[in-house]
């Protein structure tokens, strides 16, 4: 959990965001942007590659690119979201595409939210910002729950 007298709220100190796309300089841009949140920051070129990462270091959100070769980010959030160990991460959606039907296979997929590229940089920092901390109260919400469980099991 975060310090709360710490600097920066936003940081926490084990959960990273995900970032995932195909494009070099897509990687490069997102992360530029979110270097203003001051958290960790793992990225990953394809969507086998988001899904090792996501399980070992279990983000606080995860931007993941929509068309990417091999597996699409509609399929990598579809398995991010069967997982029990990523069910719960946040997925932004980064998409080009802007149709309704491509929003409603997103959310069929268990998307969060949506971004649709040129990414505007505040958008994109309310956006994540905003499901950290969705992410945060969902770390605080398990550990009561364990907690409670282990208080009635004695």
């Amino acid at each position: 959990m975060a310090d709360p007298n710490n600097a920066n709220p936003n940081a926490a100190a084990s959960a990273p965001v995900l970032i995932v796309d195909d494009n070099e300089q897509n990687l490069e841009l997102l992360e530029a942007y979110l270097e203003d949140l001051g958290v960790p920051i793992v990225t990953a070129t394809d969507g086998q590659q988001a899904l090792d990462l996501a399980a070992k270091h279990k983000p606080a959100v995860v931007l993941l690119d929509v068309m990417m070769p091999r597996m699409s980010g509609f399929q990598a959030c579809e398995r991010l979201k069967k997982n029990e160990a990523t069910r719960d991460v946040p997925v932004i959606l980064v998409t080009a595409l802007n149709e309704v039907a491509d929003q409603e296979r997103g959310v069929e997929a268990g998307a969060d939210d949506f971004l649709t590229k040129p990414v505007n940089r505040l958008e994109l920092l309310t956006r994540v910002r905003s499901l950290m901390k969705v992410s945060r109260l969902q770390t605080d919400l398990d550990a009561a729950q364990d907690e409670v469980r282990r208080l009635r099991d004695e």
